[in-house]
């Protein structure tokens, strides 16, 4: 039976674990827009994502102590500058985080003790069910090669988060992430827009690490990794202006979902 809609991670309103017996006729179908997306400002990105999130949208990372990287599709909630009404991309050539694409499945425990990860899906989306056309689950008793294509997906993604949250550990033991901030002037407004509630990197200490700190880093990948979020701030103007352009007008305070 699908889970309750409770403590759920972002999009997902239920949780249901895949079986061969209770979805045999199972079928996927595409889907050409994602409703979920509408309105949804920030999205989880992982570290291998980066160096492509950071030409399309502004990474910052959530506040608290269990900060997470997000990609900015709008500046405020209820504000996603990418879709359109229906949940349609309004951008060619754009890169869509692997957290966007990985819905409506993912790997969860089944039972808080057990080690092995399931492969789940969100039975309330319509890409998943008893159709008469699309892609079956399962063939034979056994995993379709979609399927199987998708698990892959998913243990990517697992793999990617777990490189992720070394990541953000080594932030915060280096001591590098501070409180975000952002001031957007705009003629005709005495006063700017200014947008808080985020954490970035702090560029004056990231300068201050002694030379092996910063060469380790750099072995490592770390550092221009860095850079590409501290790069990717500026287009959070290009999203200000978006929005103005949409009719989504901004509010004076950012606060990225975590």
């Amino acid at each position: 039976m699908a889970s309750a809609p409770q403590n759920l991670p972002l999009f997902y309103q239920a949780l249901e674990p895949l079986s061969s017996q209770i979805h045999a006729d199972h079928r996927i179908r595409p889907q050409e827009t994602a409703p979920f997306l509408i309105g949804q400002h920030a999205v989880p990105v992982t570290v291998d994502e980066f160096p492509l999130v950071q030409r399309h949208m502004p990474i910052v990372f959530s506040s608290g102590d269990d900060a997470i990287p997000l990609a900015l599709m709008g500046l405020n909630e209820g504000s996603n500058v990418f879709v359109d009404g229906e949940g349609k991309l309004t951008e060619t050539n754009f890169y869509v985080p692997a957290y966007v694409r990985r819905y409506p499945y993912m790997l969860a425990r089944l039972r808080p003790e057990a080690e092995e990860l399931s492969l789940c899906f969100d039975p309330t989306s319509p890409s998943v069910g008893v159709f008469d056309e699309g892609d079956r689950l399962f063939e034979n008793g056994e995993p379709s090669e979609v399927t199987k294509q998708i698990l892959a997906f998913n243990e990517t993604f697992e793999q990617a988060g777990q490189r992720t949250q070394q990541f953000m550990n080594e932030l915060r033991e280096q001591g590098l992430l501070m409180d975000g901030e952002v001031t957007i002037q705009i003629d005709g407004n005495a006063q700017p827009f200014i947008y808080r509630g985020f954490q970035m990197v702090n560029e004056e200490k990231l300068s201050g690490l002694r030379g092996d700190q910063l060469r380790k880093m750099s072995q490592s990948g770390m550092l221009p990794l860095l850079y590409a979020h501290l790069f990717s701030l500026s287009l959070m103007r290009e999203i200000f202006a978006r929005q103005q352009a949409t009719g989504q007008m901004p509010a004076p305070q950012l606060q990225p979902a975590g």
